[in-house]
């Protein structure tokens, strides 16, 4: 995308294609981490967040991972976890294990119910993204912007500043 000239006023800046480009991101994608996040909601009786945090635990496997860890994944504080895994392990979703490599330190396991929870709610997830994100844009498009979005993804990850 051509830069367009320079910013010099307010209405420059509010009509500015880059600024324009991203704030319909952002839009677009508040829109719809609100339809597929209630839906999530309504049919399986989790919040997107919890639903994250599961996909982040299957996708890990084994063991489980430590609060730091699912911290990072998910860009919130050690704090803001302990607090979101508490629930989820109220609601059965996650258990807290003995990490073999750190004697203070507990490893975040998915249970049964925590696995069959974030099999329902990515079946209907996967529906939806495809109903709300992928069928609007034309059929020829739709890999090439799967990968496009993953490339802005991690490029911005890289950008982040680890936690500590």
């Amino acid at each position: 995308m051509a830069r367009d000239a320079e910013i010099t006023t307010a209405e420059q800046a509010a009509n500015d294609g880059l600024v324009l480009a991203f704030g319909r991101l952002q839009g677009a994608a508040n829109r719809l981490e609100y339809i597929l996040g209630r839906a999530i909601e309504e049919e399986c009786g989790i919040s997107h967040l919890m639903f994250e945090v599961l996909l982040i635990l299957g996708r890990a496997g084994g063991p489980g991972m430590s609060m730091r860890a699912i911290a990072q994944e998910r860009v919130l504080t050690t704090g803001g976890v302990t607090r979101l895994v508490d629930r989820m392990e109220t609601a059965g979703l996650v258990a807290r294990e003995q990490n073999p490599g750190d004697r203070r330190g507990r490893l975040v396991t998915l249970t049964q119910l925590g696995e069959e929870t974030v099999v329902r709610a990515a079946r209907l997830h996967a529906e939806n993204v495809q109903r709300f994100l992928l069928d609007p844009l034309p059929a020829d498009h739709r890999e090439q912007f799967t990968r496009d979005l993953r490339t802005v993804s991690l490029t911005a990850r890289d950008a982040l500043p680890r936690l500590r």
